[in-house]
Formats: structure tokens, sequence, C-alpha cells
């Protein structure tokens, strides 16, 4: 079953950029409907109002004839008094104009097709109660037929001593062609208006969303690459948000207690190591006691002074035992090489020329040396110096297989920042992934022969002096151990 959409599935961006298309949407709507109710209130006023104005026009005009004519002024002669005039008075205001009794019966009208002989509807009596009981003596009646709102007006027509003689009504049919023309044009307007804003909105809405996320995207790419077993870069940017800053600051002081957490992870691992490093001497120093044990015992056994092969057995005796404390002495060696930290013999030296020195011994023409300055000055132990580079530049040349035609082991020499960079690369093999991890770890060795504990005294050198070393590789292609040791001036 496919899984339902949610908003939390897009990212902020996207998020923010759909949000501010929205409001802009729902803006446009809002417009267009408050301009609609606006030209239909516009509209109903107007109507309203030129009702009203007809209807005062239309009664003082009604007045004049009252004033003018030779008929007595009574309910019962009005029908007389405007059987001519009103007319006149319809075409006049442009209006068609209704005269009915007190008693809400019809007396004129200015309907052409009307008859004395047709019966016309009375007025309603509620409306007669309103036209009367009102202040104004006044009342607009509105219906809807057929869609269209008609008006009706009811005011009291009163001689010149405010009697009342009958009632006057204007019906009013509201053509609300103008302002539906008018909304139509208004509507095609505003939605070309906002149809460019609308353009420019989605190009305004990606840039801010782009640059609102640009700083949480580096925080992003920060966490994504943050990891406990390297060194893990601290974010310096100046956000425009206060909660962006808090963020990095965040970020920042995770940075830190990881670095703090680094460090006693890799203490932990450097105490495990030796731990193990201890198993593994014990282990190799048993190995050879066990034989040489059995010697003794043997020869404490069969021993006769009166042998004729006395001599020769004693011998043999002899050469077992001295190959087996060679042995042991060799493994002792190499631990006591790796564990301690020799006190370093400080010197000034020239770097380029002891790096030099110390690729003397080898012999192969494949060994290359370079340095962009012929003096490096710097204050450390030469010995220490040239083991660092015997075992990398050895450890090179054995990396390279020896059916290979062309090979290569170059050493470089430079300063850099107030370091002293020194680069070893082959163009041997190179260094299996699953191996990588576990270079400077003890006793890793990918050779026949050795403990594989030369990269880690190495190491261990290297940061005494606060220094690094590291390397790239490809498979097949070579490896490049680079070494970073600060110049200490003398």
């Amino acid at each position: 079953m496919a899984k339902r959409f949610h908003m939390s599935m897009l990212s902020l961006r996207i998020r923010i950029f759909l949000s501010m298309i929205v409001l802009i949407l729902i803006a446009s709507i809002l417009m267009a409907s408050i301009s609609i109710i606006q030209f239909r209130n516009e509209a109903k006023e107007y109507h309203q109002e030129r009702l009203e104005r007809k209807e005062v026009a239309i009664k003082e005009h009604i007045n004049y004839v009252l004033a003018n004519t030779t008929y007595p002024l009574t309910a019962r002669n009005l029908g007389a008094i405007f059987k001519d005039r009103i007319h006149e008075l319809a075409q006049i205001h442009n209006l068609e104009i209704n005269i009915y009794g007190l008693d809400g019966k019809l007396v004129k009208s200015s309907k052409a097709s009307f008859s004395i002989d047709s019966v016309s509807p009375p007025i309603p009596k509620y409306i007669l109660k309103l036209v009367q009981s009102s202040i104004e003596k006044r009342y607009v009646n509105i219906t809807n037929v057929d869609g269209v709102k008609n008006r009706s007006s009811y005011s009291l027509i009163k001689d010149q001593k405010f009697k009342p003689l009958g009632i006057l009504n204007l019906p009013y049919v509201e053509d609300d062609g103008f302002y539906e023309k008018e909304i139509k044009e208004f509507l095609l307007r505003l939605s070309q208006v906002y149809g460019f804003m609308l353009l420019v909105a989605f190009a305004l809405a990606y840039f801010l969303s782009t640059y609102i996320t640009q700083s949480l995207k580096t925080i992003s790419d920060k966490l994504s690459g943050t990891s406990l077993n390297q060194k893990n870069e601290k974010i310096f940017i100046r956000a425009n948000s206060k909660e962006i800053n808090l963020l990095i600051r965040a970020y920042n002081s995770m940075v830190d207690k990881l670095e703090r957490s680094a460090l006693k992870l890799a203490q932990s691992e450097r105490e495990e190591a030796w731990r193990e490093m201890a198993k593994q001497v014990a282990h190799e120093i048993k190995n050879p006691l066990t034989p040489m044990r059995l010697t003794v015992q043997n020869f404490q056994r069969k021993f006769d002074a009166n042998d004729p092969d006395l001599k020769q057995k004693l011998k043999d005796y002899s050469e077992t035992l001295i190959q087996q404390i060679d042995t042991m002495s060799s493994v002792a060696s190499a631990f006591s090489q790796f564990a301690s930290m020799p006190a370093q013999q400080n010197e000034t030296l020239n770097v380029v020329e002891v790096v030099e020195l110390a690729l003397d011994i080898f012999n192969e023409d494949d060994v290359k040396f370079e340095a962009e300055e012929q003096t490096i000055i710097s204050k450390m132990d030469r010995a220490q110096l040239i083991r660092i580079i015997n075992n990398l530049v050895k450890n090179a040349i054995q990396a390279i297989p020896e059916n290979q035609p062309e090979k290569f082991v170059g050493v470089s020499v430079k300063r850099q920042d107030g370091e002293v960079l020194i680069k070893v690369a082959d163009n041997g093999t190179g260094i299996e992934p699953q191996n990588i991890a576990h270079i400077f770890e003890p006793k890793f060795t990918t050779k026949n022969s050795g403990m594989g504990l030369g990269l880690g005294i190495i190491k261990n050198i290297i940061e005494n002096y606060k220094g690094t070393i590291t390397f790239e590789t490809q498979l097949g292609s070579g490896t490049v151990f680079t070494v970073s040791l600060p110049i200490i001036n003398a």
C-alpha cells in the first residue's frame, strides 16, 4: 500500500518555497473576493441612492402638479389629477409610476398596457402598515424575480397641509450589467497582474528559500561528515538567524566534546593494544622455552661423560639453545623498541641533509630524492629521523613486486606553514581496502616476516614530536606516506 504523503517528507527549502507560493495564491484569491464584494456593495449603494434620488424628484414634481391643479386636493380626485400627467412624469424621470389610494388599491399607473378595467393587485396590508407606521412614511420592498433583484418604494403623497392623499409606488429593477462588466474586466486585469507576480514570486521564493536554508545546508554537510575517528572542522560562519547561530554554536560544542571523547577512546585503545601486545610477547617468549626445556631434560637424561660423540652433541645442544635464545631476544628487542619512549637527543640539524644521508644505504637506482630547498634547519633527534626514513623507504621498496618492470620510490622534502613535510611515494600494489584502517596497529603486518611493529614505532616517534603521519593509496597504483613534523627552532 502506498504511503501517505506528508509535508514532513519535503525539505525545509521546498516547504518555505511552497509556503510563499501558497501565501501569494491566498492573497490573490482574497483580493479578488474582496474586490467582488466591494463592487457588489457599490452596486447596491448606487441602486439605493438612485431610487432615492428618483423618488425625491418625482415627489417634487407631484407636489408641483398638486399645487397647480384645479381639482380639489382629495384622495378621490387623485385619478383625475394625474390622468394626463402621470405618463408625462414617467417619461421625464424614465421610471414606472403607480399611485395607490390609502386603502392600497391602484388608482393610476404609467404602464402603457394598463386598463382601468383590469384588476391590479392591491398593496399588501403589511406594507401599508409599515408605510404608515414608519417615521419617514416610506418603505422599500426588495424581491428577487428570476435571479434579478427588484426594489419597490412606497411613500405617502401629501397635500400642502401634510394631509395624506395616497401612496406613491416606484418599481425599480436593478440593472447590474455595467457592474458585472466592470467586475469581469477587473478580474481579467487582476489575473494578468497576479500571473506576472506569481512568476516573479516563483523566482523570488526559490532564491529566498535557498538563501534562508544555505546555513542549514552547511551545517547538514558538516554533520554528515562528522566522525569520531577523524579531525572534525568547526563552522565559522555568521548566519542572519539567531536560531541558526545557536545551532552552529551547539555543533561547535559537539565537535569539542567529540575531540575529548576521541582522546579518551584513543587512550583506551592504546591501553588495549598494550594488553594485546603483552599477551603476544608472552606467547612468543613461551614458545621457545618449551623446546629449550625438553632439550635440557633430554641432554641431562642421556649425558655420558665417556660418550665419544660428546663434543658433537654438546655443540648441537648449544646451537639449539642459542637459536631459541636469539628468537626470544629478537622478540624482546622488537617489543622494547615499540614500547619505549626513547629520550630525545635533540640537536640542530639540516633535515634535507639527514634525509639524503639516510637514503645512502639504499643502493637501488629506483630510489629518487628531491628537495625544494637545500637547507631546512630544525632541532630534533638525528637517529629517530633516520629510523623514520629507513622504515618508510624499506616498506615502499617491499610494496613493489619483484617482477614489476618499472619501479619507483620517491622521497621529497619541503617546507610548508612552519612545518617540514617528508613524502615517501611508491608505484607498488597499494594497500588493500580492508587493511587501510589497521596500518598503524601494533603486530599488524601483510608480510611473511616481521612482527608488524615498524609503522607503529615510527608513529610513536612522530607523535612525540607533535607531528602527524598520513597516507594516500590507490590499489594497483601505489601509496604515498606524508610525515609532517613541526620545525623546532634552535
